[in-house]
């Protein structure tokens, strides 16, 4: 019983409260003016929109549902490119901060850098003094995606192999309709090698950002160079030296982005050169002393066959070390490098001494002494010039 003579007593106030808060006639007070010694009463003008103001409990219901009543701001118009204008022109500019890695197995690289975006949105103009703020700054990436009503291009990057998101984001919208974009970015990017004349080789390493989900004729990024002195000066690279550091422009087909099929990509361009002095120290000074050494067969006796022949094979064993050796530091390709070059003609110079250990040990048994003994002497002289000769061609090669 007590139950619903509640219930019915709290839906009574709760009606009667609505009733105040929404039908609630303009208030009238007596003012104490004067007139021919009457009070006058006096309505104020707006009392009832000040009453319902001053009061917190109506002015919360009433915008309740206000708000359910009317429907909010359109947005959804703020969340497209600002085409009246045209094509979107999106200046970009990218800040290397450092290169991490060269990886030339898998024939890729690691950066980190600035990327900045400017564009013009006059949706997004506001009036300073109302506002009290000249610029309006989001942080983070739900501010930037929850809170701002913006629109702001998306970039990805094109041939990637692993992108880190940061979380360091910033969004300035000024009172202009200016608008700018601050983002950390570290990524790993694909990038073909051209190995050549490795170790004396230099290569061009490419990042592409292209925009993404739009054409090319709704939206067009435009590079703003930058000094690359900076970056060349705080950048180390192990076993590379940065040469140059460039920014550019172009297209891309790309299915995903319109009707055309053609997006807009801003391209980042860092031409570093090696040091070829880890790998000179590593296999070439080592290699030529051991291809030296194996030429000592010549000046052995000629009857020892057994003991030629040993040293003749430690040195094609070698050569064979450092084929696999380099097989680990190379990637998997089909073209011929200067440094393999280098190995397989050690090898080859190697493994002829092995043949003129046995031609010369089959003269000493035939009896032709004197013809082995040549043989060594022409050798000695020759196999050096071939050998060098053979590399000289090789690098020339490699090098023009």
């Amino acid at each position: 019983m007590r139950t619903p003579l509640a219930f019915c007593v709290f839906m009574l106030l709760a009606g009667v409260t609505c009733q105040t808060i929404f039908c609630a006639e303009p208030i009238v007070r007596q003012d104490a003016a004067i007139t021919s010694g009457h009070t006058v009463p006096k309505s104020i003008p707006g009392a009832s929109d000040q009453t319902r103001t001053d009061d917190p409990v109506r002015s919360f219901l009433t915008g309740f549902f206000a708000g359910q009543r009317e429907p909010g701001p359109v947005v959804s118009e703020l969340l497209a490119p600002p085409r009246r204008d045209g094509i979107v022109n999106v200046r970009a500019a990218f800040q290397l901060l450092d290169i991490s890695a060269i990886d030339e197995e898998n024939e890729r690289f690691e950066f980190t850098g600035i990327l900045t975006l400017k564009w013009v949105d006059q949706r997004q103009a506001f009036d300073p003094a109302t506002a009290g703020i000249s610029t309006k700054v989001y942080q983070g990436a739900s501010q930037c995606s929850e809170l701002s009503s913006a629109w702001f291009p998306q970039l990805v990057l094109a041939g990637a192999s692993d992108h880190h998101a940061s979380p360091a984001i910033t969004l300035l919208i000024e009172s202009d309709g200016n608008c700018t974009l601050i983002r950390k970015i570290s990524a790993i990017a694909g990038v073909a090698l051209n190995l050549r004349s490795t170790p004396f080789d230099t290569q061009r390493l490419e990042a592409v950002f292209e925009v993404f989900g739009f054409d090319a004729n709704d939206v067009t990024l435009v590079a703003e160079q930058m000094a690359a002195g900076q970056a060349k000066s705080q950048i180390s690279i192990p076993q590379w030296t940065l040469s140059d550091v460039a920014y550019s422009t172009r297209t891309l087909e790309a299915p995903h982005a319109g009707r055309r099929g053609v997006a807009s990509a801003f391209v980042l361009t860092v031409d570093v050169k090696r040091q070829p002095w880890f790998m000179v120290r590593l296999v070439v000074i080592p290699l030529v002393v051991i291809v030296m050494l194996s030429w000592s067969v010549f000046w052995m006796d000629r009857s020892s066959l057994g003991d030629r022949m040993s040293v003749s094979f430690v040195g094609i064993l070698t050569a064979v070390t450092y084929q696999i050796v380099l097989g680990d530091m190379m990637p998997k390709i089909s073209y011929l490098t200067l440094l393999n070059g280098f190995v397989n003609i050690s090898f080859i110079v190697m493994a002829a001494t092995v043949v003129i250990n046995l031609i010369v040990g089959a003269a000493d048994k035939n009896g032709h002494s004197r013809r082995g003994d040549r043989i060594d002497r022409c050798s000695r002289v020759g196999f050096p010039l071939i050998y060098f000769g053979l590399l000289s061609a090789a690098l020339l090669a490699a090098l023009l």
